[in-house]
């Protein structure tokens, strides 16, 4: 590979989804799934994000929060529709719960109780990722008598960054998360496949790494790093206060992690591969080898959307 220079882009991202992965290239986008009886199903469609239909919002530091926002309503679409392939298999285990709520609730009900549930999730991520690593700050501001911003901010975001392995490592126990971090691996093994100039086929894929720079769990790595930094610099006088600033300022946070994130993935040098490192690392946590199988499937949304054969031909100069 090439060093000190540009690296070769390819432009296609995407996720896991349960069973399958979905590839997105600019606005065209796959998702192939293995169906429990074996056979790989691809839908093809077209999304279009926020930046593209508003040109104001491809400013950068403006991009990335859409770019979030983007990703999770395609996201939890392409995870719907992966979903419905288990539905039937998951039914004759139905939990009482889930019966009493499928034989009592109708589907605009079921809906209501969705988006509560929604909010619910994402009060609770506020409450442990910011008021929590800010209450143990200040705990530890007061017992100390600490001075200066710099120690007490290092020890939130290292709290955040605990907290987040330590969930990581808890959900990858179960079976379905396992599976999906090798679905996941998969996806950037098909990407550093294409973006190394090799063929697409399952034996190349298997031999490139699983790991990637313009990954998402990087993106969190850097969000949590960039907040250390940033909260050096602000100092609200009370716990209330510090928390609400802590929330009010994730979309900044976010706007330079998505800057920082675009430009790893897009260079190759000593200095991208430092600053890569620790995301790099926790990939560690976020993928998993896959097996064949799972290569096969990655590799069938890659081809629906990407020419890989133009691709090897315009970069690298052979067929």
């Amino acid at each position: 590979m090439r060093k000190n220079c540009k690296k070769i882009y390819s432009g296609i991202g995407g996720q896991a989804v349960l069973e399958g992965i979905m590839m997105k290239n600019k606005s065209e986008y796959a998702v192939a799934v293995r169906k429990p009886d074996g056979e790989i199903v691809v839908k093809k469609d077209t999304y279009t994000m926020l930046q593209e239909k508003y040109k104001i919002l491809s400013i950068p530091f403006v991009r990335g929060i859409f770019s979030m926002v983007d990703s999770l309503i395609l996201g939890t679409k392409t995870l719907e529709y992966s979903a419905s392939f288990i539905d039937d298999v998951e039914s004759e285990s139905e939990s009482k719960i889930d019966k009493w709520l499928n034989d009592h609730l109708n589907e605009k009900t079921m809906g209501i109780v969705m988006g509560i549930t929604t909010v619910i999730s994402v009060f609770v991520a506020l409450f442990v990722f910011a008021a929590v690593p800010a209450g143990i700050g200040s705990l530890i501001k007061k017992i100390f008598s600490i001075k200066g911003n710099f120690l007490i901010a290092f020890v939130e975001g290292i709290t955040r960054i605990f907290i987040f392995i330590v969930y990581i490592k808890l959900i990858s126990r179960m079976d379905e998360i396992k599976r999906t971090f090798e679905y996941h691996g998969s996806e950037h093994k098909c990407i550093n496949c294409i973006e190394n100039g090799w063929d697409l086929n399952v034996e190349n894929v298997m031999k490139a790494s699983k790991e990637h720079k313009r990954c998402g769990t990087s993106f969190l790595v850097y969000v949590m790093m960039i907040s250390i930094f940033l909260f050096m610099f602000i100092n609200p006088p009370t716990l209330k206060l510090k928390f609400l600033s802590r929330v009010i300022l994730i979309p900044v946070v976010a706007g330079i992690s998505y800057e920082v994130l675009r430009l790893m993935g897009r260079f190759d040098n000593k200095l991208v591969d430092i600053i890569s490192r620790p995301g790099m690392w926790m990939q560690g946590l976020t993928t998993h080898e896959p097996d064949e199988k799972e290569v096969e499937v990655a590799i069938k949304a890659v081809e629906a959307v990407f020419d890989w054969k133009k691709f090897k031909r315009e970069n690298f100069g052979v067929t």
